[in-house]
C-alpha cells in the first residue's frame, strides 16, 4: 500500500525555490513539533468510540419514536471525526510504526467507516505531491464538478448542465459524498492484491454488515432507511464542507511546472482563519499551508507551527491565504463559478 507522505522528498530542496523550505524544516524540526503525540490521540481515539456507542444506544433507546432519525445529525459528526482520526492515522501522525498507522487506519477507516484506507491512501498521496496540478492531483480531475475551463467545456450531456450549475449545486451534491466514498473504496480494491482485497474487502464487508444490522435491528424498516441515509447524506456534507476550501481558487501550476516544495504547498493552500471550534469541526484542517508542508504533524501541533511558517513566508515575500470560514466558502464558490462561466454564455 503506498505510504502517505511524511516529509517533502529530498528531490525538493534541489528543485527551483525548494532550499528555501530547508531553514523552515529545521526551526519546526528544532521546536519539537514533529514529534508524536500519543496521548493526545489515545484520549481523542477513546472520546470518539464512547461518543459513537453513546449515540447508536440512544438510537436503541428513542427507536419507537420517528423523532430518533434526528440523531443522524450527532452520528454524521462522529462519524467525520472518525474520519478525520483515519487521515491522522494515514499521515503517520499518531503512532511511531507504519505498520501501527495502517492498523488504526483500517480500524477507522475500513472497519467503523466502510471507507478504504489503502484506496484513500493512494489518492490522498498523490494530492500531497502535487496540490491543484491538474493531470496529477485526482482531486482536481476530470469528474462531475469541473475544476478548470477546459475540463467545464469538454463536458457533456447532463454533466454540461451540472459544470454551468455547479456553484449551487455543489453542497447538494455533497449529500452523496458520502456513498460515493464506499463505492470508490470497494472499486478501488478491483485492481489489487489477493492479500489486499482480502484484509481490505474484509472490513469493508464487516462494516456493512454490522452497520445495516444494527441499524434494522433497532429500528423498523422505514425509520432504518431515513436514519441511514440522513446520516450518510450528512456525513457526506460535513466531510466535503472541510476539504472544499483548502484549495478551490488557489493556484494551479501550469502543466511542467517545476515549483519546489514551500511555493508547491503554500501557492496551492489556503487556511481558514478560527479559534478552538473552528480546529474542532474541521479536524486540524484549517491549518491546511502548515498540513501541506509537514504533513506528520500531530493535528494538535498545527497551530503553534503557523507562527513559524507566517514568519518564514513574509521574510520570503512569499503570500500567505488565509480567510474566515464564510469568506473561504465564497471564494471556493467563486472559482466554480467562474469555472462554468463560458458554458452560460
Amino acid at each position: 500500500m503506498p505510504a502517505i507522505l511524511d516529509a517533502p522528498s529530498a528531490r525538493a530542496g534541489r528543485e527551483g525555490g525548494g532550499s528555501d523550505f530547508t531553514p523552515l524544516a529545521r526551526r519546526v524540526r528544532e521546536s519539537g513539533l514533529l514529534e508524536r503525540r500519543p496521548g493526545y490521540y489515545g484520549r481523542a481515539i477513546g472520546l470518539n468510540l464512547a461518543a459513537t456507542a453513546a449515540l447508536w444506544a440512544a438510537v436503541a433507546f428513542a427507536g419507537g419514536s420517528w423523532w430518533v432519525v434526528l440523531l443522524a445529525v450527532p452520528l454524521a459528526v462522529v462519524s467525520t471525526r472518525t474520519a478525520f482520526l483515519g487521515h491522522d492515522a494515514g499521515h503517520r501522525q499518531i503512532a511511531g510504526s507504519a505498520r501501527a498507522n495502517r492498523l488504526l487506519g483500517l480500524a477507522l477507516g475500513n472497519l467503523l467507516l466502510g471507507m478504504g484506507h489503502g484506496w484513500w491512501s493512494d489518492k490522498h498521496n498523490r494530492h500531497h505531491a502535487n496540490p491543484n496540478h491538474v493531470g496529477k492531483d485526482p482531486d482536481v480531475g476530470e469528474g462531475v464538478l469541473a475544476w478548470t475551463r477546459e475540463q467545464a467545456v469538454r463536458q457533456r450531456g447532463p454533466l454540461r448542465w451540472v459544470a454551468r450549475h455547479q456553484a449551487a449545486l455543489f453542497f447538494p451534491l455533497l449529500t452523496l459524498e458520502g456513498f460515493n466514498l464506499k463505492i470508490g473504496s470497494a472499486l478501488f480494491l478491483r485492481e489489487r492484491g489477493r492479500r489486499e482485497r482480502l484484509v481490505e474487502g474484509g472490513l469493508l464487508v464487516l462494516h456493512a454488515v454490522g452497520y445495516l444490522g444494527l441499524v434494522f435491528a433497532l429500528l423498523s424498516p422505514g425509520k432504518a432507511v431515513v436514519l441511514v441515509l440522513l446520516h450518510q447524506a450528512l456525513f457526506g456534507v460535513h466531510l466535503g464542507s472541510v476539504f472544499a476550501p483548502n484549495h478551490k481558487g488557489m493556484a494551479m501550476p501550469e502543466p511542467g511546472a517545476r515549483w519546489g516544495h514551500l511555493r508547491r504547498q503554500v501557492l496551492t493552500s489556503r487556511n481558514v482563519r478560527g479559534g478552538a471550534v473552528t480546529d474542532w469541526l474541521m479536524g486540524g484542517l484549517n491549518y491546511q499551508i502548515e498540513h501541506h508542508l509537514f504533513p506528520s504533524v500531530p493535528r494538535c501541533n498545527l497551530r503553534r507551527v503557523q507562527p513559524l511558517v507566517r514568519e518564514h513566508c513574509a521574510r520570503l515575500g512569499l503570500p500567505f491565504a488565509e480567510a474566515g470560514l464564510v469568506e473561504s466558502y465564497r471564494l471556493a464558490l467563486g472559482h466554480m463559478r467562474e469555472v462554468g462561466e463560458p458554458l452560460r454564455g
